[in-house]
């Protein structure tokens, strides 16, 4: 058999990149990922009547029109993604690049532009974790983004940025600017669907990975019907499975259920900030989002030690200098990781 190097052969964006760290890491209390600690399990009753031996609907129809009614658009303003994943690397497929984020932010817009041989530029935050304005606009005239990634609130920060901001980029971008609102239900603010009527170039990234169905990775993208048209293009066949679309569908008809799970995250993300305000050594930032993220002087310190008793948070000491990040959990797990957080005091 003749040897081959395989390297040779892969492009050179790709070469370069580090695969994404998703690691499974034993645990007694999973607090690393931003998943909700509530499922739906009722939901999966769904699957029972499905024919497996046929590939799902590739359209989504039932699925979109329940969730066009339920935000007030139109079905074809609508498109599905096998998780927001997809969808970033269909918008990138479809407008090319220069594409434009701040940093730090959530890490698929980088990877997935590099991925695909496009140029990527990262903004810095500003000292309050909201856009610098200046550098922003300075880096959209000066590279012409065909694609700009806002998210709001923002991974790993967990702060909504500045509506005025977001809406000063939208209005004076002649690009795509994509709100990712994958936190959303967990914000005060309303968000900027009410805003997709007035701005053409808009589009809006949502997920049911955050509110209990991560199994199911289901998001969708919400923009003009002409935008949709052609990220549909590149939409790979039947990419929402049937089990997905069936348990997305019952579970979404849960209201009641849906919102009672956000309202307890969000009480129970008031309580851990509380909680860990009052711990010396420890500076959690406000949150929007349905996780946490906090400073200590010791991050790799406390992520082991918090390990060592069966507790995993999320080190971004990296991305972010000095923080770890906790996704808001049950409240015994909660009170879990205050307690063993309490042990690190200094």
């Amino acid at each position: 058999m003749l040897a081959m190097n395989v390297k040779r052969l892969v492009k050179k964006e790709v070469s370069r990149l580090r695969a994404y760290n998703a690691k499974e890491i034993p645990c007694r209390i999973k607090l690393d990922a931003n998943e909700s600690p509530y499922g739906f399990i009722g939901a999966l009753k769904a699957v029972g009547g499905l024919d497996t031996n046929r590939y799902p609907d590739p359209e989504a129809k039932k699925l979109r029109i329940l969730l066009a009614r339920s935000i007030g658009v139109n079905k074809d303003a609508i498109l599905q993604g096998n998780g927001s994943d997809e969808l970033i690397y269909y918008l990138i497929a479809t407008f090319g690049g220069p594409v434009l984020y701040p940093v730090p932010t959530f890490s698929m817009y980088g990877i997935i532009a590099q991925a695909l041989g496009e140029k990527y530029i990262g903004i810095p935050l500003n000292r309050e974790f909201d856009l610098d304005m200046e550098k922003t606009m300075a880096a959209i005239k000066r590279e012409r983004p065909k694609l700009i990634f806002l998210s709001s609130p923002n991974n790993p920060t967990g702060n909504c940025f500045s509506s005025g901001k977001i809406l000063k980029i939208i209005g004076q971008s002649k690009c795509i600017v994509v709100v990712d609102e994958a936190y959303q239900p967990f914000a005060s603010k309303k968000g900027f669907l009410p805003l997709l009527k007035d701005y053409q170039n808009l589009v809006i990234m949502r997920t049911l990975s955050k509110i209990g169905l991560a199994a199911l990775r289901t998001g969708f993208l919400i923009a003009d019907p002409a935008i949709v048209g052609e990220v549909n293009k590149v939409r790979l066949p039947f990419n929402v499975n049937s089990l997905s679309q069936a348990v997305a569908i019952a579970a979404l008809k849960e209201k009641k259920l849906l919102n009672s799970c956000i309202r307890a995250i969000i009480a129970e993300r008031k309580r851990l900030l509380r909680e860990m305000e009052r711990i010396k050594g420890v500076r959690p930032f406000p949150s929007e989002a349905n996780f946490i993220l906090f400073s200590v002087k010791d991050p790799e310190g406390v992520y082991a030690f918090l390990l060592k008793k069966g507790i995993l948070v999320r080190n971004i000491s990296g991305a972010v200098r000095g923080c770890l990040r906790v996704t808001v959990g049950r409240p015994e797990e909660n009170s879990a990781f205050i307690k063993a957080l309490r042990e690190t005091e200094q």
